[in-house]
């Protein structure tokens, strides 16, 4: 009864209306998690251990970690026990709203726009890239695995053991039902073969956002023989990335999902798919923390910790130009935020930058056909 009912919804809604249902589902059961108020708690730590800043962490307990990774927190700080969270550096972050609080993002997802040549998208690529692919591409190719029982095996011997080795015993796991029903309907499992010796699969689906279709990477996986090989996983990781990108276009899709990712803009593997083409989105993400910058010291702040945030549907960045380093400087800590999909950057400026700089900063945006807005605002 509930599958016939399932598939009768699926006939009645479009796929843009199923995904603007799933949106305001996620974010409910969002709200309704973060008013377990009883979950709460109140939690101080610094950026590092010589930090003049005090964060004040508001919310779920379950929640914490998240917040010092967003921060940029030192995985070895240890959560501090003072109580100089009053003092004009305070860094308020919590699972609430706050006046003039920053609206942050737990992940972003790196979406690449199609519609044209794949060629003119590898164009973007450094040299050294598009020269291991020239070099390497023709070894591999791809498959749809179909059966019960392949699924299952590349569930077990690539999917899981890539997601542990990344990320440790906390790593989330789909669970294996959940891979095979993809995998049989709504999106496909694919493994990737370097001459016939499975290197890789990719498990992706179809997303549907404004009547624009997207193929969207749910997962990576490799064998250990792969990942534990550091040259081999960074070739075969671009290679698999690439034929997904090259199915999209040949199967019509408006836009690439390479997947989410942390939403720190100087997160490593952010940067690794900007550098694919990737425009940051907040295309399925619905948790987000409140950042209170500091009344003294905002700039300093957001140039050890810049900082993404999100006004209405549109995604900012916000960067911070404090009083010591200089233009050369400044120019190389932001080298890899070139972002496409931004509304607006922010900068958070201790002293007048100059016009030099300015125009750097402006040129990690030329190559977009909508640059984004560049805004200044004075800092203590």
């Amino acid at each position: 009864m509930r599958e016939n009912l399932a598939v009768l919804i699926r006939k009645l809604l479009s796929p843009s209306v199923r995904f603007k249902l799933r949106e305001a589902s996620a974010w409910l059961r969002d709200m309704l998690g973060r008013a377990c108020f009883w979950r709460w708690e109140v939690a101080r730590f610094k950026l590092r251990q010589d930090s003049p800043y005090d964060i004040v962490y508001i919310g779920r307990k379950a929640q914490r970690e998240m917040a010092k990774v967003l921060m940029g927190v030192q995985s070895s700080v240890a959560d501090s026990q003072s109580n100089s969270g009053k003092s004009g550096r305070r860094v308020l972050v919590s699972e609430m709203p706050t006046l003039g609080a920053l609206y942050v993002p737990h992940l972003l997802s790196a979406v690449v726009p199609l519609g044209r040549p794949i060629e003119d998208i590898t164009s973007r690529y450094n040299s050294e890239l598009r020269r291991s692919l020239r070099k390497n591409q023709p070894r591999y190719r791809m498959r749809q695995a179909l059966t019960d029982e392949e699924i299952e095996r590349v569930d077990r011997e690539m999917l899981q053991p890539y997601a542990l080795a990344r990320h440790g015993p906390t790593a989330s796991q789909i669970p294996s039902h959940e891979v095979a029903r993809v995998a049989k309907s709504g999106g496909r499992l694919d493994l990737i073969l370097l001459d016939d010796e499975v290197v890789a699969c990719h498990l992706g689906c179809v997303i549907t956002r404004a009547g624009k279709r997207y193929w969207s990477t749910i997962r990576f996986g490799y064998p250990e023989a792969v990942f534990s090989d550091a040259k081999k996983l960074r070739e075969v990781n671009s290679i698999t990335t690439f034929m997904a990108l090259e199915w999209a276009i040949e199967n019509g899709f408006d836009y690439y999902d390479i997947g989410t990712c942390l939403a720190r803009p100087d997160d490593g593997l952010l940067e690794w798919k900007r550098r694919r083409g990737g425009d940051v989105d907040t295309l399925g993400n619905h948790a987000y923390m409140f950042v209170q910058l500091p009344k003294v010291g905002a700039a300093q702040l957001l140039w050890e910790t810049p900082l993404f945030a999100v006004e209405g549907k549109n995604l900012t960045l916000h960067l911070g130009l404090p009083d010591g380093p200089n233009d050369e400087e400044v120019a190389n800590r932001y080298r890899e935020m070139g972002f496409g999909g931004l509304f607006k950057i922010y900068l958070y400026c201790a002293k007048a930058p100059s016009e030099l700089l300015l125009d750097t900063l402006r040129g990690r945006y030329a190559h977009l056909k909508s640059p984004p807005i560049m805004e200044r605002i004075p800092s203590t």
